[in-house]
């Protein structure tokens, strides 16, 4: 697929918006590696090629081990990830993937690791990255 725009030299005051809100998003109790995990689960469940390369590289720089960025699609299935981060990494797929709602048991297990408002924080940054998400993926942004 070929850009088809550059989205952000077309419509610069959206740009900004977004710039802004990632910016409060980013500036959050959640820890920067939890903020990466949020946005790459988001990114695999969205197809998101260009946000996935972003935001592994981004997770690396952060200390994010090869280990664990190959097994975020699989985070069930692997001793890797702790109860806080599994409780992350449900809310955002039942988020990400709203059509089928947000169970009560996943909210209660968000809210039990991060409270209220983190569990906020979680969501936002999960409104946040699918956003950036479908800028992408519909202008055909690609990984360089």
């Amino acid at each position: 697929m070929e850009q088809r725009f550059n989205f952000f030299k077309v419509y610069p005051q959206a740009y900004q918006q977004m710039l802004e809100i990632s910016a409060l998003s980013a500036s959050t109790s959640l820890s920067p590696l939890e903020t990466e995990l949020v946005k790459i689960r988001a990114s695999q469940l969205n197809g998101c090629a260009y946000c996935l390369d972003m935001h592994t590289k981004d997770a690396r720089k952060k200390g994010e081990t090869e280990q664990r960025l190959y097994t975020v699609s699989a985070w069930r299935d692997t001793p890797f990830f702790n109860e806080r981060e599994q409780a992350l990494l449900a809310l955002t797929e039942q988020v990400t993937a709203i059509s089928g709602h947000v169970s009560d048991a996943v909210f209660a297990g968000a809210v039990k690791h991060f409270g209220e408002k983190g569990t906020a924080e979680i969501i936002m940054a999960v409104v946040v990255i699918n956003s950036w998400n479908r800028i992408a993926i519909s202008t055909g942004m690609m990984p360089v």
